[in-house]
């Protein structure tokens, strides 16, 4: 077993410590909140992934007054402030809520989750309704509609205002810390699933009871993914202080840097491995500090942990949700193709970026959309110092940005081709296969042609694109079987059709070109890669049709064989 075990997947500190699971020392993000920034309201916006809920979780232990945290945070950095130790540790009654939870695809199913994720909250916090004679009947009843999850939507948005009023009062009249992870997630699955506004109405409310002028609290910490506009979820609330991945503090507290890479890597025996690391999740730029995705670099070394020499892979693809980049290609108000060749090509394109977005509007132009690809984690900010000129876009204003590593160029490569595969389907392609069933490689070439010019580039041209391209364009014509990769004769076709109706069959073997001249050259090595292995001997009882299809960059050449 190894010596240091990854907490993949574990947002619990006070676990994470008691079972001697790595932890990266975080700890001193206390020291910035209470001993240098103390904002009354902070909201901390990064992409998921990246650390938020454990380090809420930090802060919970740390400061809650029903707990003796000194054993949790021994050796930890923290702990050398023994003054700020005396001041704040487990002095403060504290709440702590997510709503990462709090989605789907309808919102009476959303709003029910919303209602369980308060009624738990109250039942955590039993020990406060008991014999208190300062509760009255009306708000008896209102904490009993909680537990029940009985509450309507009016009643539901005092929760957690009336938790503070009732904790404060328990205590003595010591002031409570309120900590809320994931607030946006409700508002995010709305704008998502047709029912922003509906959900939106009782988060503001909430949210703006509980934070704005609240006397019951002491601080409030939130984290989220986007800074969504005050007017449209903070109504009020006065001067909340907003560190998003563009700000200039607590920089280090969310992510590895590249320090803590070292120490992770000399700790479990991997320092070989760090450039790959580097090229696959590092590459996000908070303020002007480099840093590398948690969730990526625990995994990865886990795995490595289970088998060395292990390739890195994409881990980020299954937790982030890749529907945003889908609903831009398919929107009619943006029109980011260009850019996007930019971006595959490994070079910058320079954007305005919107830090106050609603996620209703999301979609209303292309400043929003460049905003939410930057704050959700698949673009950085360049510094300008590492902006070669001609590799950025001919806009004069905002900031430069980039795909961020390796990881997410493949992410963003593979929704790319999965939108472009569904948006063939919905083409006219009569021409084309009337083409293909006629032996007209002329037309097939025309027809190709201008399909791939509609697409959008890729910077390295691998057969693995003009392969989807084609399946694409070939899939979903009713009556006619496509076949992708599969056994011919003595090897594999690229891809095979068949017209059963009508006996015919048709077989594509592509080759990718280095150059236009190059492509006559390719054609006749695909048609005698045909021949060679035999790949019509399956369909001999049909007509088949061979072709070979030269691919280079948005050009392409057919001929029959």
């Amino acid at each position: 077993m190894p010596k240091y075990l990854m907490p993949v997947g574990n947002t619990d500190f006070k676990e994470i410590r008691e079972t001697g699971l790595y932890y990266i020392d975080k700890t001193m993000l206390i020291d910035q909140l209470v001993g240098k920034s103390r904002a009354k309201v902070t909201l901390f916006t990064r992409p998921r992934r990246f650390g938020k809920s454990l380090n809420m979780s930090m802060l919970q232990h740390f400061f809650d007054i029903r707990e003796k945290s000194e054993s949790l945070f021994e050796g930890l950095a923290i702990s050398k402030n023994k003054a700020l130790c005396d001041s704040w540790m487990n002095q403060y009654p504290t709440i702590l809520v997510s709503f990462k939870d709090v989605g789907s695809s309808k919102f009476d199913t959303a709003y029910a989750l919303l209602k369980g994720v308060i009624s738990k909250l109250y039942e955590s916090h039993k020990y406060l309704f008991g014999d208190n004679d300062s509760i009255s009947k009306m708000k008896r009843k209102l904490i009993d509609m909680f537990l029940m999850r009985e509450a309507d939507a009016a009643d539901l948005t005092d929760c957690l205002y009336l938790l503070t009023d009732i904790m404060y009062h328990k205590y003595e009249n010591t002031p409570v810390i309120l900590l809320i992870d994931e607030y946006d997630v409700p508002m995010a699955k709305g704008d998502a699933n047709g029912y922003y506004r509906d959900i939106t109405d009782i988060m503001s409310v909430m949210l703006s009871k509980a934070l704005k002028d609240n006397p019951y609290i002491k601080f409030a910490v939130l984290t989220g993914c986007l800074r969504i506009a005050k007017e449209s979820i903070f109504t009020g609330l006065n001067n909340p202080k907003i560190y998003s991945i563009l700000d200039y503090g607590f920089e280090e507290f969310f992510g590895f840097t590249d320090s803590e890479i070292d120490c992770l890597l000399a700790d479990t025996g991997f320092t070989g491995y760090k450039e790959k690391i580097k090229q696959w999740y590092d590459g996000y730029h908070f303020g002007d500090t480099d840093i590398y995705c948690p969730w990526d670099v625990l995994n990865y070394v886990s795995d490595l942990q289970q088998k060395a020499g292990i390739e890195p892979k994409n881990y980020w693809a299954n937790t982030s949700g890749n529907d945003v980049i889908r609903q831009y290609l398919e929107s009619d108000n943006v029109n980011p193709h260009s850019d996007f060749e930019t971006l595959l090509a490994g070079k910058c394109i320079r954007k305005t970026i919107a830090e106050d977005i609603t996620y209703d509007n999301l979609l209303s132009s292309e400043e929003n959309f460049w905003s939410v690809l930057l704050m959700t984690g698949y673009l950085t900010v360049v510094p300008k110092d590492e902006v070669e000129a001609e590799n950025v876009s001919n806009d004069t204003e905002g900031v430069y940005l980039r795909l961020v590593n390796n990881e997410i160029k493949e992410l963003f490569s593979r929704t790319v081709v999965s939108w472009f595969k569904n948006k063939m389907l919905k083409e006219d392609r009569t021409e084309l296969f009337k083409a293909i069933w006629s032996g007209d490689a002329e037309t097939i070439t025309d027809e190709l042609c201008g399909f791939l010019g509609d697409s959008i580039s890729f910077y390295d041209y691998h057969e693995i694109f003009y392969h989807a391209f084609l399946t694409g364009l070939l899939s979903g014509v009713k009556g006619i079987i496509i076949k992708s990769n599969s056994e011919t004769g003595t090897g594999r076709a690229d891809v095979v059709l068949q017209y059963p109706r009508k006996g015919l069959a048709a077989i594509f073997e592509f080759k990718s070109a280095k150059s236009e001249a190059a492509m006559n050259k390719k054609c006749d090595e695909a048609l005698k890669q045909i021949e060679t292995r035999k790949y019509s001997f399956p369909f001999r009882h049909n007509t088949v049709l061979k072709y070979g299809i030269a691919f280079f960059e948005k050009q392409c050449l057919v001929k029959k064989g």
